[in-house]
Parts: structure tokens; sequence; C-alpha cells
């Protein structure tokens, strides 16, 4: 893949970018918080033949660093630059965890642009799935993940979140890209901004939710449950897998995204 970047007034943002000859569509992939565009690389293996690919670092991540005064609609726009630089119109949105928040922002901000959203292991924005106790808790993250000594920190995150040694050992990867404090600051920052910018937004295109049928992160598959039920979006469980379901059961997660695009998208 083609490594580029934008420049924006708060710092730069990289992507990566893979096109093949004669492309089905353009899947962008928008990794989950604490990690990098690297997550996907079981996506990017099984895809790459037939569709253009987009990778990238959302900002305050991976090689996106430093990057200042981060908002949801900041990486919205971000998204945005990275299509006109490289004249991309129609894109089908994968976001995993975290990553599911730029992808519902952007397509909020910029209607008709995204033909398919996919979701995995993340969580609806909207004002009604979020409790006044889940709001609470979430603002002590980041003063809690500061408790543990950066090992001990890293591990349990890593294995908290996989079901495989491939998701765990990926995820460690990631993590060892960054220090204690770079960590607990992007923990900061992604849930204080989710708590300040969450509201009801519009949908425009379908939607997929891919949720690890073992997935024990926070309430997220109550929540994927919730947003299922809510809109009538389909919920499909992934076999054996935990929070990082793609790297889990790439296989299954991959079928179920080509088959979404191709029933319902392209």
């Amino acid at each position: 893949m083609k490594h580029k970047f934008i420049q924006r007034d708060n710092g730069q943002v990289h992507y990566f970018i893979s096109r093949c000859k004669k492309p089905a569509g353009v899947l962008v992939f928008t990794h989950g918080l604490t990690a990098d565009s690297s997550m996907f690389e079981k996506q990017v293996d099984y895809f790459k033949d037939r569709y253009d690919i987009v990778l990238w670092d959302v900002p305050c991540h991976g090689l996106s660093r430093p990057y200042n005064n981060f908002t949801y609609r900041e990486t919205a726009d971000a998204l945005n630059d990275i299509f006109i630089a490289e004249n991309i119109e129609k894109v089908v949105l994968i976001g995993m965890s975290m990553g599911g928040y730029p992808v519902q922002f952007f397509r909020d901000k910029y209607p008709g642009k995204a033909m398919g959203i996919v979701g995995i292991d993340t969580t609806p924005i909207g004002t009604g799935y979020y409790s006044k106790s889940d709001i609470f808790w979430l603002k002590q993250v980041e003063w809690m993940a500061a408790c543990f000594p950066v090992k001990i920190l890293k591990w349990s995150m890593a294995a908290a979140v996989s079901a495989t040694d491939y998701s765990k050992n990926t995820m460690l990867n990631m993590l060892n890209k960054s220090d204690k404090k770079d960590i607990t600051r992007q923990m900061g920052i992604a849930y204080g901004q989710f708590i300040k910018e969450n509201r009801d937004v519009k949908t425009d295109c379908p939607v997929l939710i891919l949720c690890g049928e073992k997935d024990s992160t926070g309430k997220v598959k109550q929540y994927c449950i919730q947003w299922a039920r809510k809109t009538g979006y389909p919920l499909i469980f992934i076999k054996g897998a935990k929070h990082f379901a793609n790297g889990d059961n790439p296989g299954q997660v991959n079928r179920e995204i080509e088959k979404f695009i191709e029933s319902v998208v392209l």
C-alpha cells in the first residue's frame, strides 16, 4: 500500500491506499482506540484484488501524531480531505470500535458519499443509548488506566479484546508503538470528546453491525443489541470472537462485509 498524508491546521493525517485495476468500489477502514491502521491486515489481504482500499491513522493515533484539538467532527473533515485528494466520490466505510464514530459523523456531515457502513464492535452515536452512569464511567477511564504499570496496562488491554493469539499479538504490537502517556491521553481525548459531541445523527445509507459473540469490553455488546433493535439494522455475531472480531475471526467478518456490499451497496 502507498503511504501518503494530508496536512490540516491541527496536524498531519497519514493514510495508506491500495488500488486495483478494475475496482468494484472503495473500502475505507477506520481503526479503534489506541490502535492504528495495521489492525486490518486480514481485511486488506482479502479485499485488495477487487476493491480500492484506504486505511488511515486517526488523528492522535499511529503516524497521525502529534495532533491538536481533536474532535470527531474534525475526523470527518479529515476523511473528506483524503477523498478529495484521491478523487474518491463514493465509499463503503468500515469502523472498528472507536473507529465507528468518525464513520458515523462523516455519514452525517457529508450525506450521499457513504454507500454503506459496517460497524465492527462499535457503538451508536445518539442521545438515547447512554445513561448517566455510562457517562460517569467513561469519564474515569483515563485516570484509572494511568494507575497501572505500563507493561501490565498494555498486556491487559490486548488480552481483554482478543480471543486469539493473532489478535493479542497484533494489539500488543500496536500498543508498543506508544508510551503510557500516549495511551492514557488517547483514552481521555476519545471518550471525552464522545461525551461532548454525542448527539442524534442522520442515516442515509445501509448499515451492518458486527459484534464478537464474546465481546466483554464495557457494554459494547449491549449497545449493539440496542442499536439494532432501535434502528432495524442487521446485527450479526462473530463466532468465537471478542472485541477485536476482525482479528479473532477474519474469515466470518470478511464474508459478512462482502455479502453486505454485494447485496445492498454495490
